[in-house]
């Protein structure tokens, strides 16, 4: 699978270019358009079991739809449910890309995904505590809301990251979740932050520059007064 990225930016587009007979997994809604003669079907990809973890858990869609390509090839177009950057990350072999919930958008045929539990860290840092885990060979389709920036860690290497704007990492990173003024609750609230995580590499960490919280929550403040 080859990915065109269009409309890079605040509406950015993936296109994902099939070969003959290749499929490609997208995420509930991703799809705007196919190429003629690709063909659709919507499954519970890893089984049932599998399948509702990563729904109800991981805050993906229980059923993934299968694209497949006739034998001449086609093309997959998908975008992100948020206005922002769409990149297709490529796996690192051997390593696993751990994602943040709705960063999913789609994945070849050698990616693999599942839920994993990201720790208590992710819990309360608002990231949903489960992640959703991709592992193999070939590209994910990842999407934000906002600007989009890899950061590459060399090994000891630090960074930290407001947990509002985390989207994905390496599995080697090692995180930390604290206040963004360390030990100091009254400093944190002053600084108009909470809490952030502190990446440790080697790896890399995926970010954006936008919050979705921090969306929803100015969008809660307003709709009263609108509908008043």
């Amino acid at each position: 699978m080859k990915t065109e990225i269009r409309h890079a930016g605040s509406f950015a587009v993936a296109r994902c270019h099939l070969e003959g007979n290749e499929s490609l997994r997208v995420g509930a809604g991703a799809m705007y358009a196919t190429s003629s003669g690709v063909q659709l079907r919507a499954k519970a990809e890893g089984g049932l079991l599998r399948s509702f973890a990563r729904s109800a858990l991981g805050g993906e869609s229980m059923f993934t739809t299968r694209y497949t390509a006739p034998a001449t090839g086609g093309w997959v177009d998908v975008a992100h449910h948020l206005p922002g950057d769409v990149q297709a990350a490529e796996l690192q072999p051997g390593c696993a890309l751990m994602l943040t919930r709705g960063a999913w958008i789609a994945s070849g045929e050698g990616v693999e995904i599942a839920t994993k539990w990201g720790g208590m860290s992710n819990l309360i840092g608002g990231e949903g505590g489960f992640l959703i885990r991709t592992e193999g060979e070939g590209a994910v389709v990842v999407g934000c809301y906002g600007a989009m920036d890899w950061i590459e860690l060399a090994a000891g290497e630090r960074v930290v990251v407001d947990a509002g704007h985390l989207v994905a990492y390496d599995e080697t990173v090692q995180n930390n979740l604290r206040r963004a003024v360390e030990g100091k609750s009254i400093q944190t609230l002053k600084s108009g932050e909470g809490l952030v995580f502190e990446f440790t590499g080697p790896g890399r960490v995926l970010t954006q520059t936008r919050n979705p919280q921090a969306l929803i929550t100015h969008l809660t403040e307003l709709l009263p007064f609108e509908r008043a």
